[in-house]
């Protein structure tokens, strides 16, 4: 893959078990995150993953795709990973195949939460490096600044719909820019767990 891989970070003041619960169950986790509509389980993986059929809705047409997804909830370390890898024959989804990863890290004051992802660009290098990957980038951050809401506070994700962005007198609104958007060491995917090397297919 010729492009930079997106990277976001957020901390949050939640115990991590809060946000492992949050982002791993597929019925919350497109609450929070613009990216999805939903996401449905379609069989397990024999490594004990899953697979899954992921849908977004557009104004009028719904991209849809497939994916598989594997969690290691015990780590030595005390830290978790996520490994993901994704694909759709829709002609008209700006994201082709691509793969990447969660990581949740234990703090004193909560959960570091990051995610590095890449994917083959649809519409051309062009489009995706001027317009769609920044897109992209914008609305994982925008998300996981929602997510830090719905963790600290328990605010429904639903309080705050994308129109929100434009509620400027709301400083309790989610905003991308409380997000890193680049590692603060190393490549995007170079932290990419080593799980996603032997993860199945979609």
């Amino acid at each position: 893959m010729v492009n930079t891989a997106i990277f976001v970070e957020i901390e949050l003041k939640a115990e991590i078990d809060r946000v492992w619960q949050l982002t791993q169950d597929p019925e919350k986790h497109p609450r929070w995150d613009l990216r999805f509509s939903t996401i449905t389980p379609a069989g397990e993986l024999s490594t004990g993953g899953y697979r899954f059929i992921y849908e977004r809705g557009l104004f009028l047409h719904t991209i849809k795709g497939t994916g598989t997804s594997l969690g290691e909830r015990r780590r030595p370390d005390g830290t978790r990973t996520s490994a993901l890898r994704f694909t759709t024959n829709d002609r008209l989804s700006p994201l082709g195949e691509g793969r990447g990863y969660w990581r949740y890290l234990p703090t004193e004051e909560g959960t570091i939460f990051i995610t590095g992802f890449d994917y083959e660009p649809d519409w051309g290098q062009v489009i995706d490096r001027l317009v769609m990957r920044r897109f992209i980038g914008w609305m994982t951050a925008w998300s996981f600044d929602r997510l830090r809401i719905w963790a600290e506070t328990g605010t429904p994700p639903e309080r705050w719909p994308l129109a929100s962005v434009l509620a400027f007198w709301r400083p309790d609104r989610p905003k991308a820019s409380r997000c890193r958007r680049t590692p603060s060491q190393g490549s995007t995917m170079a932290q990419a767990p080593s799980t996603l090397r032997t993860l199945e297919a979609p």
